[in-house]
């Protein structure tokens, strides 16, 4: 092959190359961003109606959230947010709507604790979604259920809701961890918990022993012995009559 011909199959390769590179990078960058952001991706697109400038708003979050200066919390102020957040909870069983409040006021010190900025919601749910898109839309969920309560259309089931949906997004931040999965199992302790508030309050065991098959085995002998004891003793009397 002539130098010429080598130059021209070369420059040909490059341009090929080139174009492979053109073409795949927004694909590459459409995986990067859906794999960060989670159901956030798709919320985002689908709000905007057009990839490129939703994809554009979740790379700008990227760089907001990369000027951010968060921090890991001390084990005593995770303690103070893990005590805190009991409080609220248990306040659930008498006052709903007050600890639903609560956990929203909760929230938003735990962000600032962290070094989120917290002066306004929609710029909160931007911040948090970079790291913690998984959980977002339970979050915003809740906050809803919170707002819609103060215009007095929520039900006490949609607040039990409220305070599972918060407790999702207050672990990852109490933890410092961005790994919420699916976050049904979190969900479904969550509303346990909850749930059985009532019946802890009352004093009741939610989960009474198992009784021990080898002592109700002896305990029914045991009884039948004396019925035959008692029964015999009858009989006695009654002959001697």
């Amino acid at each position: 092959m002539s130098p010429g011909i080598l130059a021209v199959v070369i420059v040909v390769i490059l341009v090929a190359l080139g174009a492979a590179v053109v073409l795949l990078r927004p694909v590459v960058r459409s995986r990067r961003l859906r794999a960060r952001f989670g159901p956030e991706y798709d919320r985002i697109v689908a709000e905007v109606d057009n990839r490129r400038a939703a994809e554009r708003e979740l790379t700008e979050r990227e760089r907001r959230h990369a000027a951010l200066e968060l921090r890991e919390l001390s084990p005593e102020r995770r303690d103070y947010f893990t005590r805190a957040w009991a409080t609220v909870q248990e306040r659930f069983v008498d006052q709903p709507a007050d600890s639903v409040g609560a956990a929203d006021a909760l929230l938003t010190a735990l962000m600032s604790e962290r070094g989120y900025p917290t002066e306004g919601f929609d710029q909160q749910v931007a911040d948090l979604s970079v790291e913690h898109g998984a959980t977002l839309g339970r979050y915003r969920t809740a906050h809803d259920i919170a707002v819609a309560h103060g215009e007095g259309k929520t039900t006490t089931e949609d607040l039990r809701t409220a305070i599972v949906y918060y407790r999702a997004l207050f672990l990852e931040l109490v933890d410092g961890t961005a790994k919420p999965a699916t976050g049904t199992d979190r969900d479904a302790i969550a509303h346990e918990q909850v749930s059985t508030s009532d019946i802890d309050r009352a004093g009741v065991d939610a989960h009474p022993p198992k009784s021990d098959p080898a002592k109700a085995t002896a305990g029914q002998q045991e009884s039948t012995k004396n019925d035959a004891a008692h029964e015999g003793a009858a009989r006695k009397k009654d002959a001697v009559a």
